[in-house]
């Protein structure tokens, strides 16, 4: 039934967390959210019904369990259930709050009553079912890699997202000061909820175009280079995007790379550097990292 979806829980340490929402985005979940229960981290995953079967679902289960074995730490506790669609967005929502990432923004769910003013950039969010909350480390990386990046000083830069999912990378810089950003995704629904969170946050089409498709949509959308590049996304799909992006990139872009497991960080860099982009930084938090790049 196209108009079910199965909430998955995941009930474990909360050192698995990083662990279990790679594992779990892998699976094709599309709304993640996490809360302590007591010493425990229960994560809460959605799937549309028509996505997996119950034999697929007892495989995530040990797959899960495998994740944690391999790192030598207890296995978590994974159920599911089928919930209505008017029900699954809720279900999570009403356990996502303010959150503040790095020095300037403050990431704030749109359902709930506006925040005291400060000095912060305050970042309005409905995700729907894409990727990017703000709770995930590969966001909260990419974000705070953009603070370094835009509005420290007078320059306006384009930028490419490819992979926007819920808008938030290219929000984000459009409130930093970026003049232009050309966001695509594959999924028409990440596609929707990006628009939507772009009018959330008052920003014009002028500045913020989202279309679909992914790296060739975002070539056309720019007709030159680019002064960065944004992309966060899984590992595999990245390693195949790289030798694409040398016809956005001048001698002076740079790039925020993400998605990517501390275990694929060197294949990753070899193959950034394989095709002319050197590795400025590398942050990490928890078992994810963010490869800050520019044109060697």
């Amino acid at each position: 039934m196209s108009n079910s979806w199965w909430e998955i829980q995941v009930l474990g340490d909360p050192s698995l967390e990083d662990t279990v929402f790679w594992r779990l985005e892998s699976f094709g979940c599309r709304g993640m959210a996490s809360e302590t229960k007591d010493d425990s981290c229960l994560v809460r995953a959605y799937l549309p019904q028509e996505q997996a079967e119950m034999l697929d679902l007892a495989a995530l289960s040990l797959w899960l369990r495998q994740d944690a074995i391999a790192i030598e730490m207890q296995p978590p506790v994974t159920g599911w259930h089928l919930i209505e669609e008017e029900d699954w967005s809720s279900s999570w929502k009403q356990h996502w709050e303010t959150t503040e990432i790095g020095d300037r923004f403050t990431i704030h769910p749109a359902w709930l009553p506006p925040p005291e003013a400060g000095d912060r950039i305050v970042l309005k969010l409905d995700p729907g079912v894409a990727f990017g909350t703000g709770a995930h480390p590969t966001t909260q990386l990419c974000l705070e890699s953009l603070e370094m990046r835009v509005g420290i000083d007078d320059s306006q830069p384009v930028l490419a997202d490819i992979g926007c999912g819920s808008g938030i990378l290219s929000i984000g810089a459009a409130l930093l000061g970026a003049s232009k950003i050309y966001a695509v995704d594959i999924d028409p629904l990440a596609v929707r909820a990006a628009r939507s969170n772009q009018e959330l946050n008052g920003i014009s089409s002028d500045v913020m175009v989202v279309e679909e498709g992914s790296l060739d949509r975002a070539i056309e959308l720019a007709g030159s280079p680019v002064d960065g590049i944004l992309c966060n996304i899984l590992a595999e799909t990245i390693v195949e995007l790289v030798p694409k992006m040398d016809v956005l990139a001048k001698p002076e872009t740079w790039g925020i790379i993400s998605g990517v497991l501390l275990e694929q960080a060197k294949p990753m860099a070899d193959v950034l550097e394989q095709h002319g982009w050197v590795v400025a930084t590398l942050w990490k938090r928890g078992e994810w990292c963010c490869f800050n790049i520019r044109r060697s």
